[in-house]
């Protein structure tokens, strides 16, 4: 009787036991389970061209940038405090930057203030290349006759296409457009005779001013 008792009790136990390994996870459970936790929020990044023509605007996305987070342009070995173009960023994701107006090397720069000094949060190589522009319009013109023009440069924020009598300094004002806005334009011309200067003239960091084509008009 005493071995039939134990073997009753041990058949008993075994439902016990399967209910209790049932209801653990398997290994391949718990990496399942693992695997379904919400992925980790990401740093910031920037997307932009990394070869542009000199002064020509750079369109920059920062995704996910910090507060406070401010896009530059800047030499490489330039400290993070030192910068060509600052624009901060404020709530907008996005920005345009006018490129230095030199063709070289530069780097483009997500920054911000910590503890007081500013650190350099991404960084992206930027080559611009030599600034060209193109001018169209007729090479005679009538005094006072409408003169119609088409320039085609780095269309820079600040760059203009004017209308100059021959030989003046490059910031002479004249009849002008900026070709940012519209790359053709028809320019009043002027009332005296002589011969006159059309110029895309490119304003741009590290460059200034500078002549990038000229066409010389006679106004008879």
């Amino acid at each position: 009787m005493r071995r039939r008792h134990l073997v009753l009790l041990a058949a008993a136990a075994l439902p016990l036991a399967a209910l209790s390994l049932a209801g653990a996870p398997s290994q391949t459970q718990a990496q399942q389970q693992a695997s379904r936790k919400p992925p980790q929020p990401a740093g910031p990044a920037l997307s932009a061209s990394q070869r542009v023509m000199a002064g020509s605007p750079l369109s920059v996305l920062a995704s996910r940038a910090p507060e406070g987070a401010r896009l530059a342009i800047a030499r490489p070995a330039d400290p993070a405090g030192s910068a060509i173009v600052v624009v901060p960023l404020r709530a907008r994701p996005s920005a345009s930057l006018p490129t230095p107006g030199e063709a070289g090397a530069y780097e483009l720069r997500l920054t911000r203030d910590q503890d007081g000094a500013p650190v350099i949060l991404l960084r992206q190589p930027l080559v611009t290349t030599p600034p060209q522009a193109t001018l169209a319009a007729p090479a005679r013109i009538g005094r006072g006759q409408a003169l119609p023009v088409r320039g085609i440069g780095p269309n820079g924020e600040r760059d203009r296409v004017v209308l100059v009598p021959a030989g003046a300094a490059p910031n002479t004002d004249g009849p002008s457009f900026f070709p940012q806005e519209n790359v053709e334009a028809t320019l009043d011309g002027p009332d005296q005779p002589g011969v006159y200067e059309l110029r895309y003239v490119m304003d741009a960091p590290v460059s200034g001013l500078r002549v990038l084509a000229m066409r010389a008009v006679s106004v008879e």
